[in-house]
């Protein structure tokens, strides 16, 4: 392929200015453009049509994975990598459920910024070796579970469910649906029992991939 044109979209100059530099010392990559916000990411991502955007996952306005799942739908042909400090699964797996094509730590070395944008301009996904690991053991997992197992769960257990992956302790969630502890504890290791997932991570990994909880965050 030809030249390969990146928009790069970071709050933080000198972020920018690095990730700039990197980019455009590999020859045939060129930086066209760059956002200090999200909103000005997805305008400029509208208006150019770049090949690659680097959005960090954390800006003023739309963060990157609001701008991700906008582009998704606006320029399909767009292929976002998600720039992030995080290696939580959870924001992996939220990045590629909104449409991203690539996670990309911020501690990663140059090659490895060469090899992300190369793999998702020819139409590959790519993530870091630090978070590629959990994501493909969690995708093992669930491809080898029982389908349909969310169709078992009631609305009572579906509400327990989302509460907990929005992070709410075990007396806020007595207190809105106005059942006892011990009830909303029978709730969770029932789930966790019907889910064949043992611990509350677990639990908030599988409410993001079945969709029971917002992917902005």
């Amino acid at each position: 392929m030809g030249t390969i044109r990146v928009l790069l979209a970071d709050d933080h100059h000198l972020v920018r200015a690095g990730f700039r530099a990197l980019l455009n010392s590999l020859g045939d990559v060129k930086v066209v453009a760059e956002a200090g916000d999200g909103d000005a990411a997805l305008r400029l991502i509208e208006a150019l049509q770049p090949d690659v955007a680097l959005l960090d996952i954390a800006m003023p306005g739309l963060n990157g994975l609001q701008v991700a799942a906008r582009a998704a739908q606006k320029c399909p042909s767009v292929r976002v990598i998600i720039l992030s400090m995080h290696a939580n699964e959870e924001y992996v797996l939220q990045a590629l459920r909104v449409g991203a094509a690539g996670y990309l730590l911020k501690d990663a070395g140059t090659s490895e910024l060469e090899l992300a944008v190369r793999a998702v301009a020819r139409g590959d996904t790519y993530l870091s070796p630090p978070v590629s690991k959990p994501v493909i053991e969690d995708y093992v997992r669930r491809v080898s579970s029982p389908p349909g197992s969310l169709d078992r769960l009631t609305p009572r257990q579906r509400k327990v469910l989302q509460l907990i992956a929005r992070g709410c302790s075990t007396k806020a969630m007595a207190l809105e649906l106005n059942i006892s502890v011990k009830t909303i504890e029978a709730h969770r290791a029932k789930l966790m029992e019907q889910l064949d997932i043992h611990d509350i991570a677990g639990l908030v990994r599988y409410a993001i991939r079945v969709g029971l909880v917002p992917t902005d965050i």
